[in-house]
C-alpha cells in the first residue's frame, strides 16, 4: 500500500451506533469485546469518541475521556491492514490537539506493547507499571468483613473525595452511575474504601491495606483475573498468596502536568481505559 497523504485520504468523524458492526471488524484479536465501551463512550457527555476514515472506510478509533483539567485516550485501534503507516500518532494527535484547545492540562493512558511506541512518539512518558495476574482456582474462605456494608447515599461525598485523593482527577460523573451496587469498608462512620463491580473491570480504591485486602477478599473470591498497580505491594503480594500468577505487565504513561495519584491505594484497576 502506497504512503497515505493524510491532508487528502484521512477524515475524522464522531462514532455512532451506526459504526459499531464496523468497529467490531477492526478489533484486535486478543481484546475482550469493545462494543460495550464503544457504546458508553458515545452516550457519555464527557468521552469523544472518533473514526479514521479512508475513502469512506473505517480503518482506526480513539477515544479522549475529560474530567475537569485532566483526560485519557483509550481504544486507540488501527485495523490490522492499515497497522504501521501512521494512523495510530495521527488518532492520537487529532485527540490531543482538541484537548489543548480545551485547556485539558494532563493526558494519560495505558499503553499495550503494540501501542506504546506510537505513545513514546507523540511525546508521553512512562509514570507506572501495571501488572497482569490470573489463577485456575478459587479459595473457599469467603468471609466477608463486618465494615464492608451496601451503598448508602450519606456516603457519597466521602467516595468522591477518597477518588479523588487517590485517583488525583475529579471524577464524580464517571462514579455516579455505578455507585447504587457499590460496596463501602465503613469504620467510624468513614468511608475507608469502596468496591465498585459494575465499572469496568470492578473498581477498588483504599486509603488503608486492612480496607483494600478485605475488598479483595470479596472480589477475588469469585474472579480469576486481576490488575492493579506494581506500586501496591500489599495488593501484589495478597494476590500471590493466593494462588495468582504474573502473567504480563502494561504502562501507564502521562502527557502534560503530573498528576498527584496514589497507586499504592489501587487495589483492582477500572480497565485499560481509565486506569
Amino acid at each position: 500500500m502506497p504512503k497515505l497523504d493524510y491532508k487528502t485520504n484521512m477524515q475524522f468523524e464522531t462514532i455512532t451506533t451506526h459504526d459499531l458492526d464496523k468497529i467490531r471488524d477492526i478489533q484486535p484479536e486478543d481484546w475482550t469485546d469493545i462494543i460495550p465501551d464503544i457504546s458508553f463512550y458515545i452516550r457519555s457527555s464527557f468521552c469523544s469518541p472518533i473514526k479514521a476514515q479512508i475513502n469512506g472506510e473505517i480503518v482506526g478509533t480513539g477515544t479522549s475521556i475529560v474530567f475537569d483539567h485532566t483526560s485519557w485516550l483509550a481504544h486507540i485501534i488501527v485495523g490490522r491492514e492499515y497497522r504501521n503507516r501512521g494512523i495510530g500518532l495521527a488518532i492520537v494527535n487529532e485527540h490531543l490537539e482538541s484537548l489543548r484547545l480545551n485547556s485539558i492540562e494532563s493526558c494519560s493512558l495505558i499503553a499495550t506493547a503494540l501501542g506504546k511506541p506510537v505513545y513514546l512518539k507523540a511525546g508521553f512518558r512512562v509514570v507506572a507499571e501495571y501488572s497482569f495476574f490470573q489463577r485456575e482456582k478459587p479459595w473457599r474462605d469467603t468471609r466477608i468483613s463486618k465494615k464492608i456494608i451496601p451503598f448508602q447515599e450519606d456516603f457519597r461525598s466521602q467516595i468522591y473525595e477518597l477518588d479523588e485523593k487517590i485517583s488525583g482527577e475529579k471524577r464524580e460523573k464517571l462514579l455516579t452511575d455505578f455507585l447504587s451496587n457499590s460496596l463501602l469498608y465503613i469504620e467510624n462512620n468513614k468511608v475507608l474504601g469502596y468496591y465498585l463491580p459494575d465499572l469496568k473491570e470492578g473498581l477498588i480504591f483504599a486509603d488503608t491495606n486492612e480496607a483494600g485486602l478485605e475488598l479483595m477478599k470479596l472480589k477475588y473470591s469469585k474472579v480469576y483475573k486481576a490488575v492493579l498497580p506494581t506500586d501496591n505491594k500489599a495488593g501484589l503480594e495478597f494476590l500471590k498468596q493466593h494462588g495468582f500468577i504474573e502473567i504480563k505487565q502494561a504502562s501507564r504513561m502521562i502527557l502534560g502536568n503530573d498528576i498527584a495519584w496514589k497507586p499504592e491505594k489501587i487495589y483492582s484497576r477500572i480497565g485499560g481505559n481509565l486506569g
